[in-house]
């Protein structure tokens, strides 16, 4: 039994020791992928860039993240113009290859997300805001921000748990975070259940936490409290 204890008590420590390698690439791969989408909405409205956008959608929403991750980490590196070129000594780093994929991906779900939403403004305030003589950049300011926050917030939110979520692929390509301590332990001692439960433990506080935040966000939003 006292064994029991240790071996779950080691594992969990060495479990919590790679927590902010997961929450570092969960932020910068809500970070970017938010970016990304907000460029590809922008893209989505000019006629000139639409079809780029339409077909950076298609691709990542298309194809599977694991599948993207494999990509970016073994793919680039076999190609001689980005072995030799300036940014190799970034793209050979898995995390940063992690992060890469992660944030490509997500931002063809929340472009989406951003783009309905602002589909959803009413056409008579943004009409309003042109009566009042507005400029384009209050109008987006004070008229359509707020509200395509508003509307995105809950399908957003669902986007950004799952992006915590998919940060466990990283372990397939060799970065150490919760999933891939996990593995490596499970190597070693063999005990798969006891491990990927204390594995799952964490994602689900993580995604506890972070579903919480947005239900406080969402409420202050609907009671005005947030512009």
């Amino acid at each position: 039994m006292n064994d029991e204890i240790a071996f779950l008590a080691a594992t969990a420590l060495a479990i919590a020791r790679a927590l902010p390698v997961t929450l570092l690439l969960a932020l910068a791969g809500a970070l970017g992928a938010s970016l990304l989408a907000a460029l590809l909405v922008a893209a989505h409205q000019t006629r000139a860039l639409r079809p780029l956008a339409r077909a950076w959608i298609f691709v990542f929403r298309g194809t599977p993240l694991l599948l993207q991750m494999a990509m970016v980490y073994y793919g680039l590196g076999a190609l001689d113009a980005v072995r030799h070129g300036p940014l190799w000594p970034l793209l050979r780093e898995p995390l940063v290859c992690a992060w890469l994929a992660l944030a490509c991906c997500c931002s063809a779900y929340i472009a989406e997300v951003l783009r309905a939403a602002l589909a959803a403004v009413p056409r008579g305030q943004i009409e309003a805001a042109l009566a009042c003589g507005m400029n384009r950049r209050t109008r987006l300011i004070r008229v359509i921000v707020p509200q395509l926050v508003r509307l995105a917030l809950p399908a957003y939110g669902n986007e950004l748990v799952m992006l915590v979520k998919s940060t466990s692929l990283a372990s397939t390509i060799t970065v150490v975070d919760v999933t891939g301590v996990a593995q490596l332990v499970i190597a070693h001692s063999y005990r798969t259940i006891e491990v990927f439960c204390l594995a799952a433990a964490v994602y689900l506080a993580l995604t506890a936490a972070l579903t919480a935040a947005l239900r406080l966000i969402e409420r202050r939003l609907a009671q005005g409290a947030l512009p």
